[in-house]
């Protein structure tokens, strides 16, 4: 996965932040991939991606769309992982109708200015996950389930931001916070 792109990404409050950052690192410590921590991803549920987009398109888009929403319940509650070349483990949210109906939302928004929606990123396939580690290596996937076994799932909390970065490695373009009205 070294080709570069772009992503929408939803990021979480600091507390669930945390809890990914803690498999991310116990994975870092015990060798089994350090990817994410290299490239400086921060922990995220990824919302579309592309090879191409104009940001500042984007910008407009997901700064409205963004001041419509409200802090988005989060419950990380499944282990998985992706059955491509990339070998990528991820913690799942329960996939409620909130952040179902956020992400297609997004989709319309985006849609309604001519960008165009990938087939994995369009509401009817869309997988959300939040990765935790990137081409383990086959023999240590057992190890590597084990380790986030014990995190204790489901671990709830809120999305609380959505930012378009580039990558890798990751650089964010802007971010805007849920529900960010407060001035009208």
């Amino acid at each position: 996965m070294s080709e570069g792109g772009y992503a929408i990404e939803l990021y979480f409050d600091p507390a669930l932040e945390n809890q990914v950052l803690k498999a991310w690192n116990v994975l870092a410590r015990r060798q089994i991939s350090s990817h994410l921590i290299e490239i400086e991803s921060r922990p995220h549920i990824t919302l579309y991606s592309t090879p191409f987009i104009d940001p500042a398109k984007l910008e407009s888009i997901i700064k409205t769309f963004a001041s419509k929403q409200e802090p988005l319940p989060l419950s990380l509650s499944t282990i998985g992982c992706l059955p491509n070349d990339s070998n990528l483990l991820f913690l799942a949210p329960t996939p409620s109708l909130s952040l179902l109906q956020f992400h297609s939302q997004l989709c319309d928004a985006m849609r309604k200015e001519g960008i165009e929606i990938s087939e994995e990123y369009r509401p009817d396939n869309w997988i959300p996950y939040c990765a935790v580690a990137q081409d383990v290596p086959k023999a240590r996937m057992g190890e590597s389930l084990c380790v986030l076994r014990d995190l204790k799932l489901p671990v709830a909390g809120y999305a609380m931001d959505i930012g378009l970065v580039e990558f890798s490695p990751v650089r964010e373009f802007f971010s805007f916070v849920l529900g960010s009205t407060l001035e009208g």
